[in-house]
């Protein structure tokens, strides 16, 4: 696996990167040390960000670009090389299927990251992971770089003992930093794209909106709780209800900036070419949380082949514009 090959080269004295300034120290002996005990959310996939001199583009590197990655390896080099997803997600066919969509947009791509935004709840965890080894990216959790930054802190206890100013700067900083490396599919925070300043580095590579109808959204999280979502927190009464409330006042907010996405992956089209009518009889919880239902393969596999798809679409009309004659 390519963290994996990476790390032992990085045998180096380096800078480690913290919350505010830039101090010495040694690197570990062991680039496998565990993760963090406090990160509370096992389930999400981290990358070995030692291995971030391997992700910068081949040609043309500056040794500041070097010197950025390598602040990038030190801040993050306690994520073991085991970390790097690489579940089975699917079965043969599908993996065919996926890998010759992921083929065909290689051409274009050019090992340009893919960073995917969307609501809370959207799925770009899961879709993420599946993309990343199909196209055979790594995939990273920008949500959990932050958290790791900020101590092993998870996200809703930086928004409870910091605010959320705090948590949007942390934010930014790990995509300015993840933005200089190449070949990763990034899930974004829901609030990554109100910053312009986030778009700037995500227009780096190529971004995919996961657009999901708010009433399936409310129904997935009020489902499992809103614990983990610091802008959900709410007391007593209809969970489901508040939640819908809550999440169509934050679309209101961020509606337009999904909309700057170079593709945009609409669930709803693809319930409705599946014969269901609506997204929520196709996503329950348990779907979204364990894939543990047939059908929910087929629903993902679905949504991220149209991923694939909408990508192809805006990189081939990209090279097209480039190679325009006037």
């Amino acid at each position: 696996m390519e963290a994996a090959t990476v790390a032992p080269r990085l045998q180096i004295s380096t800078w480690m990167v913290d919350s505010d300034r830039v101090a010495r120290r040694r690197r570990p002996k062991s680039t496998s040390a565990a993760f963090s005990r406090r990160l509370k959310d096992q389930n999400m996939t981290q990358v070995l960000v030692a291995a971030a001199a391997a992700h910068l583009p081949t040609s043309k590197v500056s040794n500041r670009q070097l010197h950025v990655a390598l602040e990038v390896s030190c801040s993050y080099n306690n994520f073991p090389t085991s970390t790097v997803e690489s579940g089975n997600f699917h079965t043969s066919d599908q993996s065919l299927v996926l890998k010759n969509k992921a083929l065909a947009i290689e051409p274009y791509l050019n090992r340009r990251c893919i960073y995917l935004v969307g609501m809370m709840g959207s799925g770009k965890t899961t879709v993420g992971k599946i993309m990343a080894q199909s196209l055979g990216y790594s995939f990273i959790d920008s949500d959990s770089l932050v958290e790791h930054e900020v101590g092993g802190t998870s996200v809703a206890e930086i928004f409870k003992l910091y605010g959320e100013g705090f948590f949007r700067d942390k934010e930014t900083e790990a995509l300015r930093k993840l933005s200089l490396m190449n070949r990763l599919v990034v899930s974004t925070g829901g609030g990554a794209v109100v910053r312009p300043v986030n778009w700037k580095c995500m227009k780096k590579g190529i971004s995919v909106w996961l657009d999901v109808p708010l009433e399936a959204l409310a129904q997935r999280i009020a489902a499992v709780g809103t614990g983990s979502r610091p802008l959900l927190h709410h007391g007593s009464g209809d969970a489901y209800r508040k939640t819908y409330m809550r999440l169509t006042s934050l679309f209101e907010e961020r509606g337009d900036s999904y909309a700057n996405a170079n593709a945009r992956v609409s669930l709803e089209n693809i319930a409705a070419k599946l014969g269901c009518r609506d997204v929520s009889n196709l996503t329950p919880t348990a779907i979204v949380i364990e894939l543990s239902v047939t059908y929910s393969y087929h629903y993902f596999y679905r949504t991220l082949g149209q991923a694939l798809e909408q990508i192809e679409g805006y990189l081939k009309e990209e090279h097209r514009h480039a190679h325009i004659t006037f």
